[in-house]
């Protein structure tokens, strides 16, 4: 379905519930705008998810979809949300349709919407609801897998480069966050926690890293999660010696979700388990070793950014892989390997403005989104 150059495009991109997910989609927003500059390009996403694209300059507006767990929706309640959606989504006149999230649900929301062009992955039973199937490739990563949808509708796009964006009224609380904070030091970012379980990691090699950091790597180490990761962050700091426990700052109290990127894009390396803020991390530029288990790294390793890959074995390739076989010590000398450079330059000020694809956005318009809740 080719767009004229005077028509007026009303898009619908159908976002996914997970941070990760909706972070490696920002190089097909910026393609998107690209080919379709003066299009209303809107994002339907879950609401935690929203928070990462709050200032994305690439769309208009940020529409909430309030799913409830997928244990807690009978069928009938399930049916009548969907076509309340879809109803409401048909009065705003949308004429293209791209689908991140992966679903029989969300195709038939966009073809019970009435959208005429609709572009996703033809899977799971759901192609013949779409207007253009694009194939799913095992082992793809997920960037490219949202630019395939791009592709396979004709569209070019560029080389899928990572960015993201800072609020410049986030700058001053981050500021006085950090402010006494040792200066001179590598800043290290942890992400411990997932929503899959068998992603995590053992506490005390958590704490047997954060020792190495902190007396072998003189670096300050920072967390900065949900209220579920309270427990996990006091676990950890329990089995810290005093004199390590004053270099290790958990921010998850003090920093909502909207300004962990901003603190991410401050930090020299991020070290986490397959999870949304190591996706984020890299978003800013950051390095990043990544440690995985049952996940395939193929698919979620650190996107366009300086990065270390743990796997449990030697293979990458997806299985039944415990966490348990990442020792401290493969996680140490990747970190070792992408802190090196550090130890090479002069210390230098730190910010978001340091990292060469994390930035301010560039007008006030774009730099804050509405949720819409239906």
């Amino acid at each position: 379905m080719p767009a004229t150059p005077a028509q007026t495009e009303r898009i619908l991109v159908v976002g996914n519930a997970f941070l990760g997910d909706t972070v490696l989609g920002i190089p097909f927003l910026r393609n998107l705008r690209r080919r379709f500059p003066r299009a209303v390009i809107d994002v339907l996403i879950v609401p935690a998810a929203a928070a990462v694209l709050a200032h994305c300059p690439y769309t208009d507006e940020l529409m909430a979809w309030p799913r409830p767990p997928r244990s807690q929706r009978l069928p009938h309640q399930a049916l009548a949300g969907l076509l309340a959606h879809a109803a409401w989504l048909r009065s705003r006149g949308y004429s293209r349709a791209y689908l991140f999230k992966r679903s029989f649900s969300s195709a038939l929301l966009v073809r019970l919407a009435g959208i005429p062009w609709r572009v996703g992955h033809g899977a799971e039973g759901r192609g013949w609801l779409l207007s253009r199937a694009v194939g799913v490739h095992p082992g793809r990563h997920q960037a490219e897998a949202y630019l395939d949808l791009l592709r396979g509708d004709g569209i070019d796009v560029d080389d899928g480069h990572n960015e993201n964006w800072v609020c410049e009224r986030d700058r001053a609380p981050l500021d006085s966050l950090l402010a006494n904070v040792p200066t001179g030091r590598p800043r290290v970012f942890l992400a411990m926690r997932s929503t899959n379980r068998e992603k995590h990691w053992p506490t005390d090699r958590w704490a047997a890293v954060i020792e190495w950091l902190v007396a072998v790597r003189g670096c300050e180490v920072f967390f900065c999660g949900g209220p579920a990761d309270a427990d996990l962050h006091a676990d950890v700091i329990s089995l810290l010696a005093p004199r390590v426990v004053g270099h290790v700052h958990d921010h998850s109290a003090s920093v909502p979700l909207r300004q962990v990127g901003g603190l991410l894009a401050r930090m020299d390396l991020c070290v986490g388990i397959d999870s949304g803020l190591p996706h984020v991390a890299a978003s800013h530029g950051v390095p990043v070793v990544a440690l995985f288990g049952p996940s395939d790294p193929r698919q979620w390793h650190p996107w366009k950014t300086a990065s270390e890959v743990v796997c449990a074995g030697s293979s990458a390739a997806r299985g039944a892989r415990s966490m348990l076989a990442v020792s401290v010590e493969q996680v140490t000398a990747a970190a070792e390997r992408l802190l090196a450079p550090l130890s090479e330059r002069q210390p230098e000020k730190r910010g978001p403005e340091k990292r060469g694809r994390s930035s301010f956005p560039t007008s006030e318009k774009k730099s804050e989104k509405s949720c819409v809740p239906f």
